[in-house]
């Protein structure tokens, strides 16, 4: 089963990395909110469905606190890819995959500040590589900040804090209705914020647009696999392995969108850059390598 959840989970991650350009492209037909909007609602239909021909078979039960639960994740979710949607508008989608991927890094951060967890020697040492990776990415070869990047890093931001709060409700709530929740909190916020920020949102009742290629493969792409699939299977198959390994797993996301955009739009990186994408890939490797007082009490329990 450890196999099983690897692969899955590799799957998933293969999927997120793909998905940057398939994102970027339909971004030229929908607007960021209602594109996100029509995606997580298509999601929420897609787990709804099982979930109602399961009903009977549930046992039922009091989940006190789960749609406060549901909601407080599905904000830090709809954060996380609100930011990162605007963000492809204006910078690509590999820096967008790499950056993104300091999620991964800021957990043991947040988890410092927030859960007053301590870091280890290797964690420190992995936020210290991938922040200058992120320097090298996004200063080397220019004076400022592209905003581009500036959002996508403050949606890094929100999807470490979804972590987090989803590790506090994860273990005493079942995994579907509370993946349905969120998904549902993400669609309804991005509804809300297309009418905000006065989206077009009346295309996505334009056949013409709605018919493009480009428009209905990423929907239909990363409603079913990156969000319905990618999310409950994330919560599934972190039963059947360690964390260690899904962050390894999890690391490879900015991987993925390199060689996507690479392959796909022809995407070249500077020296500057791929120097950035591997000290990034490396700290976020390093960060969730075991402490050396870590290693020494697992060979004392094994012993």
């Amino acid at each position: 089963m450890n196999k099983t959840a690897d692969l899955s989970l590799l799957f998933v991650v293969f999927i997120w990395g793909v998905t940057f350009v398939m994102v970027q492209n339909a971004l030229s037909f929908l607007e960021p909110f209602t594109f996100n909007a029509v995606r997580f609602f298509m999601a929420f239909i897609f787990l709804l469905i099982p979930y109602l021909l399961t009903l009977r078979k549930r046992q039922k039960r009091s989940n006190k606190g789960l749609l406060l639960a549901g909601i407080h994740i599905g904000v830090w979710l709809f954060l996380g890819y609100g930011f990162q949607t605007v963000g492809l508008n204006y910078t690509t989608p590999a820096k967008t995959g790499f950056i993104t991927g300091l999620s991964v890094v800021m957990v043991p951060v947040f988890s410092l500040l927030l859960l007053k967890h301590k870091l280890s020697r290797p964690t420190m040492i992995g936020v210290g590589a991938a922040t200058a990776g992120l320097y090298l990415m996004t200063f080397a070869d220019r004076s400022t900040m592209n905003i581009g990047d500036l959002l996508v890093f403050l949606c890094a931001i929100s999807f470490a804090m979804q972590i987090i709060t989803t590790a506090r409700y994860a273990k005493s709530l079942p995994a579907l209705p509370l993946t349905l929740v969120q998904l549902s909190t993400v669609s309804l916020l991005s509804f809300a914020s297309a009418f905000i920020f006065n989206e077009n949102h009346s295309v996505i009742f334009q056949s013409s647009v709605m018919l493009q290629k480009d428009v209905w493969t990423a929907l239909l792409v990363t409603a079913a696999f990156a969000t319905a699939f990618a999310f409950f299977a994330q919560t599934f198959f972190q039963a059947y392995t360690t964390p260690t390994r899904v962050a390894l797993i999890f690391s490879m996301e900015p991987v993925f969108a390199a060689l996507s955009s690479y392959i796909l739009i022809g995407e070249k990186l500077t020296s500057a850059s791929l120097i950035g994408c591997v000290l990034i890939f490396l700290g976020m490797i390093l960060a969730e390598l075991p402490s050396r007082r870590k290693k020494t009490k697992i060979t004392q329990e094994i012993t």
